[in-house]
């Protein structure tokens, strides 16, 4: 009773802090806290059930209270402010919390008041228009956790408690997903800070295609060596560890990942790359088709330059004068064609043997394909002659009336010669 009073509580709270308040002064933000319950079963393997929980990421100083009836973790201050790096409003946030494990390592956080003990949060935030940035939270408890790895034996949460932490790391990138055609040169943006001014950080960017990893890069502080190419090593001195890409190719997709490393946390972002080109369409007749009733003619619709395969091409017709709907056409298509640049090409054809009652009727081809929020649409109006007829009466008015003239000539000559 009492969380559902609780969460009510915190919603309408929300609300009041919804809007027009910027970002960077916010003091309190709503999140979902995704805990977890970790046990090994009877097999020896670890299972693990997920919980959500109302929470709050709180900013502050040390010894303050909690705004709000929920689980708070109250983040105090430090080198590092997650807010530096947001803009817009609260409403523009999704804020999730979660419990992090250092698999084992057993270090003491280089900082002062840091204690071997410590025990680690993420806090990940997502805008709306693009960015994404994960925070490591450390908390001191008043006890530290003895024997089994940190997510065998949790810290105890309960509901209200309010837990003070201090930020020892962002890693955020402004390119959480990139869609980019070929041959283009995109730059996949990875950033970090500490509140360590000389931490040992070791970078990577690894390429996971197909099952497979491909190391890309890497760079060590503590050799000083890198291996690879697309970052600038004198850079990742200032926390920019992005990397530029080569001209982009159909191997060039996939999800490339880019991860931090500070001892004992490893902070990474994945960042999906997909390869796009939309298709240029075009038909082999002009705006309006003259043909003859009973005349035959193929006409085609070409998409080319498309990527990646998937592509829909149909045609439909609109007799305005009679019904608003369009009826959609049996029509023949060929199979995808491979260019040289890796995109691809198909034709629909449409037979057209018309009468009459064709005429006036407006054709379209439309292609669909992901890269175009609306189809592709080109039309031509069909416009039906009946020439045979009028060529027949031009015959007729041409040679008829000197038919007849002849035959009056000849009754007239028959008379004469008294035939």
């Amino acid at each position: 009773m009492f969380w559902t009073f609780a969460g009510l509580v915190l919603a309408l709270l929300c609300l009041g802090v919804s809007g027009s308040q910027s970002l960077r002064d916010v003091q309190w933000l709503r999140c979902r806290f995704m805990d977890e319950k970790v046990h090994l079963n009877e097999e020896g393997h670890v299972e693990t059930e997920y919980i959500h929980r109302e929470s709050v990421l709180q900013f502050g100083k040390d010894g303050d209270s909690a705004l709000h009836p929920a689980i708070t973790l109250l983040v105090t201050g430090s080198e590092v402010d997650m807010r530096h790096y947001l803009e817009g409003s609260v409403d523009m946030i999704q804020c999730e919390i979660r419990r992090y494990s250092t698999g084992g390592i057993v270090m003491r956080w280089p900082v002062a008041g840091a204690q071997e003990y410590d025990v680690w949060f993420t806090c990940t935030l997502r805008h709306t228009q693009g960015l994404v940035i994960t925070t490591f939270l450390r908390h001191t408890p008043a006890t530290p956790a003895q024997g089994k790895l940190d997510f065998l034996q949790w810290m105890k949460i309960s509901d209200g408690d309010l837990l003070t932490t201090s930020a020892a790391m962002v890693v955020l990138t402004r390119t959480p997903s990139v869609e980019v055609g070929f041959l283009k040169e995109p730059e996949l943006h990875c950033q970090f800070a500490v509140d360590d001014k000389l931490p040992k950080v070791t970078v990577e960017w690894k390429l996971q295609r197909h099952g497979k990893h491909i190391k890309l890069f890497s760079y060590s502080s503590l050799t000083g060596k890198s291996e690879g190419s697309g970052v600038t090593v004198k850079a990742i001195e200032g926390g920019n560890a992005s990397l530029k890409l080569q001209p982009t190719r159909k191997r060039s997709e996939g999800t490339y990942v880019c991860s931090v490393k500070i001892p004992p946390l490893n902070g990474s972002h994945d960042i999906p790359l997909s390869i796009s080109e939309q298709p240029r369409v075009s038909l082999n007749v002009p705006d309006a088709l003259s043909m003859a009733a009973g005349q035959d003619k193929k006409v085609i619709c070409d998409a080319e330059g498309y990527y990646p395969l998937d592509v829909n091409i149909e045609w439909y017709l609109e007799r305005h004068r009679e019904n608003p709907m369009p009826s959609f056409l049996s029509v023949r298509h060929s199979s995808h064609r491979l260019n040289q640049d890796g995109t691809y090409s198909i034709s629909a054809f449409l037979y057209l043997e018309p009468g009459l009652e064709n005429s006036g009727y407006q054709y379209t081809c439309s292609v669909s394909h992901k890269s175009l929020l609306n189809p592709i649409k080109k039309s031509f109006f069909l416009i039906v002659t009946v020439i045979g007829f009028i060529l027949s009466m031009l015959l007729m008015m041409h040679y008829v009336p000197r038919f007849l003239a002849g035959r009056k000539a000849a009754k007239r000559l028959s008379s004469y010669l008294g035939i």
